[in-house]
């Protein structure tokens, strides 16, 4: 079963424990807090099961979207993969914010920044990836760890980008302790391009916070 349905697990436990305490209080039927359960962890299987998570993961973020700071973190860690794929070159192709967008555009997760990789890719095919363009990609995926660490001192977004990361690094010969010295070697190298261009970085966010498209965020980009 996925994180997310077992958070949804969590929840319904939850409900079911406070609705218990507080049921006589509050003149309320066992049965409700007993159908609410059961809704909630119905839902849960069917998400886990048929739809991959992707349910689970736009509830929790529904949730999570009411706190200001949760909206906030995304947004930074997003820009930090905006910005530093652009000034390394790699072309920007989208960019979404909630679990809500990404479903809407066919991906997965809290938001993401998408990338014309296609050059990534048909290397990666080939198995034999140049290390130049390995150490631009991963230092991009690092870039929104690095973001959120300059800005809240630490992360908690980026579980996916280490797991992705890992992922391609396993995939073309580094052991895992290669691999994790190369990715806090590229989230240094992320941090230190977000500092050197912090002006810029906060002109981003504030773009990508209105919604600005692609080609309006490249010109903020451009005009600092």
């Amino acid at each position: 079963m996925s994180q997310t349905a077992l958070n949804l697990v969590a929840i319904s436990i939850f409900v079911m424990t406070m609705s218990s305490l507080l049921g006589p209080l509050l003149n309320l039927s066992p049965t409700i807090p007993a159908i609410a359960t059961f809704t909630l962890l119905g839902v849960a299987t069917f998400d886990s099961f048929s739809l991959q998570g992707k349910g689970g993961t736009i509830f929790l973020d529904w949730l999570a979207g009411f706190s200001v700071e949760h909206r906030e973190r995304i947004l930074r860690h997003e820009a930090g993969h905006f910005l530093v794929a652009h000034l390394l070159g790699i072309p920007v192709a989208g960019y979404t914010l909630s679990a809500w967008e990404a479903w809407r555009q066919g991906q997965t997760g809290q938001g993401g920044v998408n990338f014309a990789d296609e050059e990534l890719i048909s290397q990666l095919q080939t198995g034999k990836i140049t290390a130049q363009m390995l150490d631009r990609y991963c230092t991009v995926w690092m870039a929104g760890i690095a973001a959120e660490t300059l800005v809240y001192q630490n992360s908690e977004g980026g579980a996916d980008d280490r797991s992705k990361l890992g992922e391609i690094l396993a995939s073309v010969g580094f052991a895992p302790n290669a691999s994790a010295q190369k990715q806090r070697f590229c989230l240094l190298q992320a941090k230190t391009l977000l500092e050197e261009n912090w002006t810029t970085y906060e002109a981003l966010v504030n773009a990508m916070g209105q919604r600005a498209t692609v080609a309006e965020c490249i010109q903020v980009i451009a005009e600092k």
